[in-house]
C-alpha cells in the first residue's frame, strides 16, 4: 500500500512492515499502527511514521548504538502484553528529541519501544529502573560510532524505504523481571 507521509513523501508500505502499537505512543494513544522508515542517510536514525497520520513520525535508534550496557528490564505482564514467547523476538529502540542544534540530541531510555518482531506488535515501556534518563544526551557517542563504522556500512544509499519488521536488529539486551 501507498502510505503518506509528510517527511518522506510517498513511500510503499508492504503488510509485513507494519507494526501494531495497540496502545499507541505515549501521548498519541490514537495512532496504532506504524511503520519504520530508513531514510537512506548515513545517520542510522529510523523513522516510527503512522501509517494514519502523515505528520506524526518519531526518529528512533537501536540504544546498543551509543549506550552498549543498556539493558531493558520487562515484566512478566508486558512480555504477555506483546505476545513475546522469547525474548530473542524483541527488538529495542529509544525515541529521539532532535533539536535545532544536533548536538544536543536526546534519546528516552526511560521508555523504550519494543517491538515483537515475530508478532509485529510493539509496546512503549516505562521501565521500572529510576537510574534511565528521559534525556540521554547521545549525539557525541552516535558520532563516534558513526565514524568507527567503514564507509561501505553507511554507504551512499538515498531512498527512503520501509524496513520489513523481521529484519530488525536484535542487539539490545532483554531481560525479564
Amino acid at each position: 500500500m501507498v502510505v503518506q507521509t509528510g517527511r518522506f513523501g510517498q513511500i510503499e508500505v508492504s503488510s509485513e512492515e507494519i507494526i501494531s502499537i495497540p496502545s499507541g505512543v505515549l501521548g498519541f494513544p490514537e495512532d496504532h499502527n506504524f511503520c519504520l522508515v530508513d531514510p537512506g542517510d548515513e545517520t542510522l536514525i529510523l523513522w516510527l511514521q503512522s501509517m494514519s497520520n502523515p505528520r506524526l513520525a518519531f526518529p528512533v535508534l537501536e540504544p546498543k548504538i551509543f549506550k552498549p550496557e543498556y539493558v531493558v528490564r520487562l515484566s512478566a505482564a508486558e512480555l504477555r502484553e506483546l505476545r513475546l514467547t522469547s525474548i530473542k523476538d524483541a527488538s529495542v529502540f529509544t525515541i529521539l528529541t532532535i533539536p535545532a542544534a544536533m548536538s544536543e540530541m536526546t534519546a528516552n531510555l526511560k521508555a523504550p519501544l519494543v517491538i515483537n518482531v515475530r508478532e509485529k506488535t510493539a509496546k512503549q515501556v516505562v521501565l521500572q529502573e529510576n537510574d534511565q534518563p528521559i534525556k540521554f544526551p547521545m549525539f557525541k557517542e552516535l558520532r563516534a560510532h558513526l565514524i568507527s563504522l567503514p564507509h561501505s556500512l553507511v554507504g551512499n544509499k538515498t531512498e527512503k524505504s520501509a524496513i520489513e519488521v523481521k529484519a530488525l536488529p536484535l542487539n539490545t539486551r532483554v531481560e525479564l523481571i
